[in-house]
Formats: C-alpha cells, structure tokens, sequence
C-alpha cells in the first residue's frame, strides 16, 4: 500500500487514521503491538503497519526530536538520542523548580488512586504523563513501588517527603480529589480494560502467566520515553 492508499483509507473515516494512531501511540506507556493498534483504530494491520512506517520515516529524516521505535515487543515514541541532554537538563531544572499545574494534577492522581500505573494517570489526564512522572521523581514525591499483577505495568506511590511537604502524617488526611479530578474515577473503568486486555492477549498467545506479563506490560527500550 503506497501514501496515496493510505490518504484514501483514511478519508472516509471520522478524523484520519493517523491521527487515531497517533494518539493512541503517544498516550501508551508501554510499547503497543501493531495487532493490538489495529484493534484499537479498527483497521487492518496491514494498513497500519505502513501508517506506523511512514511516520517513522517522516521523524528520522525531518531529524525530528521524537523517535518512532517498532521494539521487539511493540511499538513507542522515545526521544532521540542526540536530545538527551536537552531533556536531562529540562529534569534537573525540574528537580529545583516549582511544580506546575500539569504536575501538580499528576501528583494528586497518584497520591489519590496509589500504587498506579503511568497509563491509570494518563488516561485520567488525557496526555502523556511520563515526563512528569519522570520529573516528580527526581523530585523524590514519588517511587517505583512493584509491577501490577494483572497487567505487569510498573507502579507508582507517593513518598514520605511528598506527606512532609504538605505537613500531613499519612494520606488519610488528604482531603477530597473528586472535585477538583473528576474523572480520577475512571481508573475502576481502566483496571477492568486493561485486565480483559491482558487476558485476552494470554489466550491468544498461550503463555504462561509470567512470561505474558513481561512481553505485554514490562516497561522496556533503550532509549528515554517520548516526554
């Protein structure tokens, strides 16, 4: 399938299937399988495969700052190599700074919903929270805390410092999150998707448990996540 097939598939659908493929692939925090794309944009992996292609081709030779990766276990935007220290020295600043807006909601979805996956927060946030997490990290406001059990996605929780620098003994004390994030609500709604999703991937593949959960949920590349 050439560009000009491409622009015709995604002519009759609402929006463009790029458009839905790239959304999709900015929002995951763990690399996606083009099967599984296909899936989520409701098109045949064919098409996407060449969709995914040609937005990679198009970063690479526009030296662009994010990398369009197909890894071993899927699909992920990182940030290019030759940008790391740009991107290192925007987390060291962080690191010193004042929290922003963005950060501060990222906090409070994970201090409200702990242990939380980075794509629980996502999908509560609409964007991609893996910078700010990256961020709240080095921060010392929140650690790594284990794997879910369900899906393997790494884990995150709150720290001791983050309950000092608000004066609170534990997180009894927090006060309500629902008004201020509604849809913090949504991670009971993402469990239930991403346990079926697990588990009909494990089906389909006849792993074992463990082995299915570290191709389908692991955090895994050799290069910085796209921010």
């Amino acid at each position: 399938m050439d560009k000009n097939d491409i622009n015709n598939t995604e002519s009759t659908l609402p929006g463009t299937l790029r458009g839905a493929i790239e959304a999709v692939v900015l929002i995951v925090d763990t690399p996606i399988t083009t099967c599984d794309l296909a899936r989520a944009v409701d098109s045949d992996e064919e098409t996407v495969r060449n969709i995914l292609v040609q937005w990679s081709d198009e970063l690479n030779s526009a030296h662009s700052g994010i990398d369009l990766r197909e890894m071993p276990d899927g699909w992920r935007l990182y940030t290019r190599a030759e940008y790391a220290p740009y991107v290192e020295k925007v987390l060291l600043d962080g690191s010193r700074g004042t929290l922003s807006r963005q950060a501060l909601e990222t906090l409070a979805v994970v201090a409200y919903r702990q242990p939380v996956t980075r794509s629980q927060v996502s999908a509560v946030r609409g964007v991609n929270v893996e910078g700010v997490m990256r961020t709240l990290q080095a921060r010392g406001l929140i650690v790594e805390n284990g794997h879910d059990p369900e899906t393997g996605g790494m884990l995150f929780c709150t720290t001791s410092l983050f309950l000092e620098q608000l004066g609170l003994t534990d997180l009894s004390a927090l006060p309500d999150l629902a008004p201020l994030l509604p849809d913090v609500e949504r991670i009971d709604e993402i469990d239930d998707e991403a346990r079926l999703s697990f588990e009909a991937h494990r089906a389909k593949t006849g792993q074992t448990d463990t082995r299915a959960e570290d191709e389908f949920g692991d955090d895994k590349g050799d290069g910085a996540p796209s921010k």
